[in-house]
């Protein structure tokens, strides 16, 4: 899927802006969200809306509720798929804003990367980490400043 405009992008020429925000069902990211289709509004930008899920693990596989496990988690991850869709009806329709969904599994920030690099974004948001695991091993909005490519806003 391409995720830019049909215009042709030329470095060292202004265009159309892209903001890219990663999103993953919790309320920071949703908060993430409104805040980038507000950016998005305002600097007449696309937005791209990226929902990364991460496969299920070999591990929940392995166990006899394995099954059960990999279906809730598919139809968790249908749900908030649905809960992205609606929210960007609403901006597009509220705002004006134009905007896509991007769903990918992987690792986010590599997804987020990657697809901030095939949209020529001009910026990444993403909602904080409530998770004491995720603040040991590095948030992903962490892990994004670190790339030291595109400025990174980390919404609370």
């Amino acid at each position: 899927m391409n995720v830019h405009d049909s215009e042709e992008f030329e470095l060292g020429t202004d265009g159309r802006g892209v903001i890219l925000v990663g999103v993953d069902g919790s309320p920071t990211s949703f908060r993430a969200a409104a805040y980038a289709a507000g950016l998005a509004r305002r600097q007449h930008a696309r937005l791209v809306a990226v929902y990364v899920h991460q496969p299920p693990i070999a591990a929940a596989l392995a166990t006899p509720s394995g099954a059960a496990v990999t279906a809730a988690a598919r139809q968790a991850g249908q749900e908030i798929e649905a809960d992205l869709r609606q929210a960007l009806h609403r901006y597009a329709r509220t705002w004006g804003i134009d905007g896509c969904l991007v769903v990918r599994a992987g690792d986010p920030v590599t997804v987020l990367t990657d697809l901030a690099t095939e949209a020529h974004a001009d910026a990444i948001i993403v909602g904080s980490s409530a998770s004491v695991a995720r603040r040991i091993a590095g948030s992903v909005g962490t892990r994004l400043v670190r790339t030291r490519r595109w400025p990174v806003t980390v919404v609370p």
